[in-house]
């Protein structure tokens, strides 16, 4: 019999230690060694083995001489969920979804296995956590039945590589890879050790059998990817879920793409009958949006390739406290405190014993330069109390010494928001010129903030 070691190894980050210890020396997280067991003889076959079928082995070939063969990727009726993977599904490609307990994960491959299988595609859903009646059960109220969707329960990844060799599909859905074990790897399932080696297998089976591969991966109370970041970069593409459980809009968002942007956002809307994709998002983001209150702006913000117009809220009142409070939700808070000193030094605002509270309303995170206009004006509009016009659109990078800076894709920014019906753009004078603006629209260059406060507050 094989003799056993015994090794400690951090949930998080994968380091290995042959004794205990509080914090882990790789990540410095506390209590994250759990000890496991590993087989020191037998020589157990690396999952790692990218050998093709025929076993011949391969040898090192000069890249020109090498014969690509140009695939279309496969569309789904999804038009959201293309756009996120960067125009479809690509064969032979490992794709993780990641996202809170009951945001729609497992909803949203069952909708898009049918779709995949109505179109001719066999589509194999394996699930971990959920029998193989509950699973129909859950695709009757979703409307889902296909002969080409064959569905199988089991989280030995033995038994699930044999199903895959004996039905050969084009599509493997497998949900989820924390309750996957391999039988040769002595730890828990959901391990860090299991979860690396089965994700390992299935990389595996997909780049040798061009089967794409969605496998479903839960997420720490921090919002990551539970298990090693070795397991974000081995796959082809992250996709993460967002969404407020009280809410019905959800959010996909591709943060790891190997064929494809990594900015795009896909928006859905929970129903009864399941996700259904938002076509026009900036209008779902707009609808509640207060008329003549002051501190609210609109932006027209790039996710990827598609503009977003976005409210940003400010909140300034007087402190309570020796240091005032900056709280902010969808922006970066070291962003909004950059702001708020150029609008102090440059303009003239006294901040300094004011709170500051902004929001992007709708869930959205943004991060691109083009926003900072927008948001300087939503804290001067709140400080002075003085509403903005709700036919205003702001864009605009601020620099430090005050000044407004030209932005990229100004064009599709204005039309967007002439789509909507807005009458004003606020935009970088270095922008005007060049190309064509929509009719029915003002544009308003502006060289800095103090002349966009002027041209909003006070024009």
């Amino acid at each position: 019999m094989a003799k056993r070691k015994t090794k400690f190894m951090c949930q998080e980050c994968g380091y290995e230690s042959p004794k205990w210890m509080g914090k882990c020396p790789g990540c410095g997280q506390w209590n994250k060694m759990v000890e496991e067991t590993e087989s020191s003889g037998g020589g157990r076959k690396g999952a790692f083995n990218h050998s093709n079928t025929t076993g011949i082995k391969p040898k090192a070939t000069p890249i020109t001489s090498i014969e690509t063969i140009s695939e279309p990727r496969i569309h789904t009726e999804m038009r959201e969920l293309n756009r996120v993977l960067g125009g479809g599904v690509v064969k032979g490609s490992l794709v993780l979804i990641g996202g809170d307990p009951g945001i729609g994960k497992s909803t949203l491959l069952l909708q898009v296995s049918f779709q995949l299988a109505k179109i001719g595609q066999s589509v194999l859903y394996i699930s971990g956590e959920e029998s193989m009646r509950q699973t129909k059960l859950r695709a009757d109220r979703l409307g889902v039945a296909s002969e080409n969707l064959l569905v199988y329960s089991e989280t030995n990844l033995e038994e699930i590589s044999l199903t895959i060799e004996k039905n050969d599909p084009d599509f493997v859905i497998v949900d989820s890879i924390q309750t996957v074990y391999h039988p040769d790897v002595t730890s828990a399932p959901g391990s860090v050790s299991q979860v690396r080696e089965c994700t390992a297998e299935l990389m595996r089976i997909a780049k040798t059998k061009g089967v794409a591969i969605f496998i479903v991966g839960h997420v720490t109370k921090e919002g990551s990817i539970a298990g090693p970041r070795l397991l974000e970069h081995m796959v082809d593409t992250v996709l993460y879920f967002e969404g407020e459980r009280h809410h019905t809009y959800r959010i996909l968002r591709a943060v790891k793409n190997r064929f494809g942007s990594t900015n795009e956002m896909g928006i859905f809307e929970m129903k009864e009958a399941g996700l259904e994709e938002v076509a026009n998002p900036s209008e779902i983001f707009l609808e509640e949006r207060s008329q003549g209150a002051s501190g609210s702006t609109v932006v027209a913000s790039m996710e990827g390739t598609r503009p977003v117009l976005v409210e940003i809220q400010a909140l300034i009142s007087p402190t309570s406290f020796g240091n005032p409070r900056r709280m902010a939700t969808g922006i970066d808070h070291n962003r909004v405190s950059l702001l708020m000193a150029v609008l102090e030094k440059r303009v003239g605002l006294l901040l300094a014993n004011q709170d500051a509270y902004l929001k992007v309303a709708g869930g959205v995170k943004l991060d691109e330069p083009a926003i900072d206009l927008a948001i300087a004006v939503s804290i001067a509009s709140s400080f002075r109390d003085r509403p903005t016009r709700a036919s205003d659109c702001i864009i605009g990078e601020v620099g430090l010494t005050g000044e407004v800076r030209r932005v990229s894709r100004i064009e599709q920014r204005v039309q967007e928001a002439a789509k909507l019906g807005f009458e004003r753009v606020i935009l970088p004078e270095n922008n005007l010129g060049g190309w064509t603006c929509p009719p029915g629209i003002t544009l308003i260059g502006v060289t800095s903030v103090s002349e966009a406060l002027k041209a909003v507050l006070e024009g």
